[in-house]
Formats: structure tokens, sequence, C-alpha cells
């Protein structure tokens, strides 16, 4: 795809997320699902920082998803009534517990790296699980709500109403896909790329592979976290199945649905995985096996998701 292609697209994508509010009404939608849209993607964009970028998979981003939720919620609740400051120490949880795992578990490979995430995950797991006096157990976080922003002596109210919070998310994951998109066309990025098409070569030229594969990890836990307080803010709410490992699944799933070797793929994966979900479940309870069916169709016949398989269409 030419840089003129990119452009176009890229503008069209922030044209359809600027009116999401508007034209997800004409789908039988409403402004919070779209919030969801957001916020998922941004999981799912943070979660292809490490797997179609790095190469590494992981399916244990749910737990930093969900620190980041709990960092939130109980700083509201019980420290300081500061959504920013919140959103700061959610984001802090999560980040600083990926450096420590991530330097635990760097040197692994495969299966090995995938299935150490989902056992660090769980433990964060069952500590919100079974935490009942701090964290609400099974029953979740609530209590909390999302304050108005202090400035000096006046209180800005623009989460309260769910249309300026959709403006607020998205701005908070415009500025985390600018980030992203400068760092993969950074050297560091480049270095990523060739680590995740051959390792073994990379490490010949000398390059510290297990260093950038950390600092990948980071930077993806990063976003999640950040993508965890946004979800928790949306719905004042925070529960420990933000922190299982079929959560991270859910992640992957929107990865690959749009293509995991695309910035805007997990995007396009998470308005799918979404937006199908509030519709198939509104008629059925086995909402999961339609998702699930759509999975196994892309997959098989479309390995490069949804994106990849409309530069297919393009090619000779």
């Amino acid at each position: 795809m030419t840089i003129a292609a990119k452009s176009v697209q890229s503008g069209m994508i922030w044209l359809a997320l600027v009116a999401m509010p508007w034209w997800i009404t004409w789908f039988g939608g409403y402004t919070a699902l779209g919030t969801r849209v957001i916020v998922m993607a941004l999981a799912a964009m943070a979660l292809n920082f490490l797997l179609g970028f790095t190469g590494v998979l992981s399916f244990g981003h749910a737990a930093y998803f969900g620190l980041g939720a709990y960092g939130v919620g109980m700083t509201i609740r019980y420290l300081v009534p500061n959504t920013p400051l919140g959103m700061v120490v959610g984001v802090l949880a999560g980040t600083l517990a990926a450096m420590v795992i991530g330097a635990l578990i760097v040197r692994l490979r495969g299966v090995y790296f995938a299935m150490a995430t989902i056992a660090f995950g769980q433990v964060f797991y069952f500590i919100a699980f079974r935490w009942n006096t701090v964290t609400g157990g099974d029953d979740g976080l609530s209590g909390w709500r999302r304050i108005p922003i202090q400035v000096g002596r006046y209180s800005i109210d623009i989460l309260g109403n769910n249309l300026t919070f959709y403006y607020f998310v998205l701005a908070c994951f415009a500025i985390s896909v600018s980030i992203m998109a400068a760092l993969l066309h950074s050297p560091f990025g480049r270095t990523l790329l060739a680590i995740r098409e051959n390792e073994r070569r990379a490490r010949f030229l000398g390059l510290p592979v297990e260093q950038h594969i950390w600092a990948s990890f980071v930077i993806s836990c990063f976003f999640v976290s950040l993508a965890g307080t946004l979800y928790a803010l949306l719905n004042n709410f925070a529960d420990p199945h933000g922190l299982r490992w079929d959560q991270s699944g859910d992640f992957v799933i929107m990865a690959v649905l749009g293509g995991m070797r695309s910035l805007w793929g997990p995007l396009v994966g998470a308005a799918v995985f979404v937006l199908g979900q509030d519709y198939i479940s509104s008629r059925t309870e086995n909402w999961m096996s339609f998702i699930g069916l759509l999975f196994i169709v892309v997959v098989l016949f479309f390995p490069r998701g949804v994106l990849g398989m409309r530069r297919e269409r393009r090619q000779p």
C-alpha cells in the first residue's frame, strides 16, 4: 500500500471515529457502545504491539488491563476522589507489574512464554477474587464514579456526559496510537520487526533481543493498563473478570480478526467483536459460538484478517 493510500485510509478511519456517536445509532447502537469499541481497540492494539510487531504471544494481558481498572477504582474510592490521579495510579500499577513480570519471563519463547503470562495473570485474578474486603470479590468494586476534573477553583464535568466522555476516550486513544505508530517507525520498532522475522539472525547481528522484547512487553502493558482505566471509568465499576485469561483471549481474537500485522487491524477486529457481541447476545445466549465460528473462518481462509483480505483483493 502506497503512502498516499495509507493516508487516505487513516483519514477515513479517524473521520469514522469522530462521527461514531452519530452513525452508530443508525445500527441500533449507542454512545457508550462506541466508547467500549474504542477502549477495546486500544487494548487490542496494545497487545498487537507485542504480538503482531514483535512476534511474541501473551495470554496474560488481562492482568494489566484489570490492574488499571482496579487502580483507578480503588484510588477514587479509598484514597483521593480524583479521576486523573486514579488513571495515573492504574497505569503505574499495570506498568510496574509488567516490568517485574517481564524481567522474569523474557527468556521464555513460544508456548512457554504464553503459559507463563497466563500463570501470572491468574495470580492477580485470584487476589482480586478472594480479597473481598478491598476489591469486592466476585461482586466487583463499586461505590465509586467518574469525578469531575478540578482546575483551580473550577470543576469541569467533561466526564459525566456520555458524549463528552467518548471524546475524552477518543483523545486518549489518538495519543496512544500516535505514540505506538511513532515507536514502530523508529529504529526501535524496526528492531522489533527484525526480531519477529528472524530472532536468530537478529541475535547474530548483536541486537540485545531480550532487552527489546522486555521493552516491547512493558510498552504493550502500559497501553493496555490505560485501556483498563478507561474501561473502569466507562462502567464506574471493576470486577475480577477483567483480570481473567479469557479476557486476554478476547484481545487476541480482536487482533487476529482485524489483522495482526496492521496498525489498524485490531481496531477493525475490536469493532467486529464488540458490535457483534452486542447484537448477537441480545438475541441468543450462545453469542460466543457465532464469534468463535467467525474467528475460525478468518483464521482458515483469511489469515491476514479483515484488512489483509482487502489487500489481497487488490493484488493482481
